[in-house]
C-alpha cells in the first residue's frame, strides 16, 4: 500500500492512496483525513485502506492522476523526528578527515539525534538558504514511520511497530556544524528542514528487499542530473532499523507518527572508503563523504557544496526498475 498527502490549503493536507505505478491517486478522508489520523487509529483502519488500495489497483473506485508535484511530504509535520547514523563507515570517515579518533562505542551504540519536525519541505520544494557559505549539503536516508511504542521495548516490539518506509533528505549546513557541535549542546541551526519522498508505502510493498529489518536496493542520488551515489541501502548499515527505533524508546515511549531516519547510506569498498560512479564505486549519499575521501588522500578537499542554481534529487528503483516511492527533487535557491 502506498500513501501519500495531497495540498488542500490546509497544515496537514489531505490522505490519499496511490497506485503501485504512481500514476493513479484516490482520496481515503472518509477513512481518516490525514496520514497522522491514520497511524493514530491504524488497527482499525489498516483494513479499509487495504481494501481500497485494492480497489485502486483494479480501477474499482474514482481517482485523480497523481502528480509528485502537488504531494507534501507524507507527513507535512510529525510529532518526532528522530535520525540515527546507522551506517558507521560514514562517521568513521567524518571523524578521520579532521584526524578525530572515532570511540570503539560508536560500532555498539547507535548515535542519533532530535531533528525539528514541525515545517518538512514538500518533495519538490526548493532549498531555500541565505548563504552558500553555510555548506549546504544533502543526505539521502531511508526512513520508517511508527505506531505507538512502549518505553525499553525490544527489538521485536520496535519491529512490529515499524508502519510506513519512505525515502529522505536530511539537509545539512556543514559549514555550522563544527562550531555547533562545538557548544557540546547538538545540532539545531545547522540541521534545517528535511524533506520525505512523496509516498510513503508499507514493508509488504517492498516484497523480499525488505527483510524487517533493513531495505536492500541501491539509493539513487544524482546532483545536477549526474549520477552521484548508488550506495546499498541493506549493506554496511551497522544498526538496523528495529535496533534504531529500540534506541529511541530507551527512556521514552514513542507516539505513532515517529520518524526514525537511518542517517546516511554509505558503503565501503573493499573495506575502504567508497569510490564515485564516475570510477566504477557506488559513490556517496553526501558531498561531505566524498570531500573527507579527497582530504584523507589528497590533503583537501575539492568537491564543493551545494550552490544556488544547484538540484538534487533522490529515488529508488525496484528490481524492475519502477520507483518506489516517487522522487525528492529540490534545487538550491536563495532565501530573501
Amino acid at each position: 500500500m502506498k500513501l501519500a498527502t495531497l495540498r488542500d490549503g490546509s497544515r496537514d493536507g489531505k490522505l490519499v492512496l496511490v497506485n503501485r505505478a504512481l500514476t493513479r491517486c484516490t482520496e481515503a478522508s472518509h477513512i481518516a483525513p490525514t496520514l497522522q489520523a491514520a497511524l493514530d487509529n491504524w488497527d482499525r483502519v489498516l483494513p479499509k485502506l487495504e481494501t481500497l488500495a485494492e480497489s485502486l489497483e483494479h480501477d474499482a473506485v474514482p481517482s485523480l492522476r497523481f502528480h509528485e508535484h502537488d504531494a507534501l511530504s507524507p507527513l507535512p509535520r510529525a510529532y518526532q523526528w528522530a535520525d540515527g547514523s546507522a551506517y558507521v563507515n560514514h562517521v568513521e570517515l567524518v571523524r578521520k578527515a579532521r584526524g578525530a579518533e572515532m570511540p570503539s562505542s560508536f560500532w555498539t551504540d547507535p548515535l542519533m539525534y532530535q531533528g525539528g519536525s514541525d515545517s518538512f519541505l514538500a518533495p519538490r520544494a526548493p532549498i531555500r538558504m541565505a548563504d552558500e557559505a553555510y555548506g549546504i549539503d544533502m543526505e539521502g536516508e531511508i526512513a520508517v514511520v511508527t505506531g505507538d511504542v512502549p518505553m525499553g521495548a525490544t527489538r521485536e516490539e520496535a519491529a512490529a511497530a515499524i508502519r510506513l518506509v519512505m525515502l529522505v533528505n536530511d539537509v545539512s549546513l556543514r559549514g555550522l556544524i563544527p562550531a555547533e557541535l562545538g557548544k557540546g549542546f547538538g545540532f539545531f541551526q545547522s540541521k534545517p528542514s528535511s524533506t520525505f519522498s512523496p509516498v510513503a508505502v508499507t514493508p509488504d510493498e517492498l516484497g523480499d528487499a525488505w527483510d524487517g529489518c533493513k531495505l536492500h536496493l541501491p539509493l539513487h542520488v544524482d546532483l545536477n542530473g549526474k549520477p552521484f551515489g548508488r550506495a546499498n541501502a541493506g549493506i554496511d548499515m551497522t544498526f538496523d532499523f528495529p535496533t534504531l527505533v529500540a534506541h529511541a524508546a530507551k527512556t521514552r515511549p514513542l507516539g505513532a507518527g515517529t520518524i526514525v531516519g537511518s542517517g546516511t547510506v554509505s558503503n565501503k569498498l573493499d573495506g575502504g572508503p567508497g569510490k564515485p560512479v564516475t570510477e566504477g564505486g557506488v559513490g556517496y549519499s553526501c558531498i561531505a563523504e566524498i570531500r573527507m575521501i579527497e582530504t584523507i588522500e589528497a590533503g583537501a578537499a575539492k568537491t564543493p557544496f551545494m550552490r544556488f542554481g544547484d538540484t538534487v534529487r533522490i529515488e529508488m528503483l525496484d528490481a524492475a526498475g519502477h520507483s518506489i516511492f516517487g522522487a525528492i527533487e529540490q534545487m538550491v535557491e536563495k532565501h530573501g
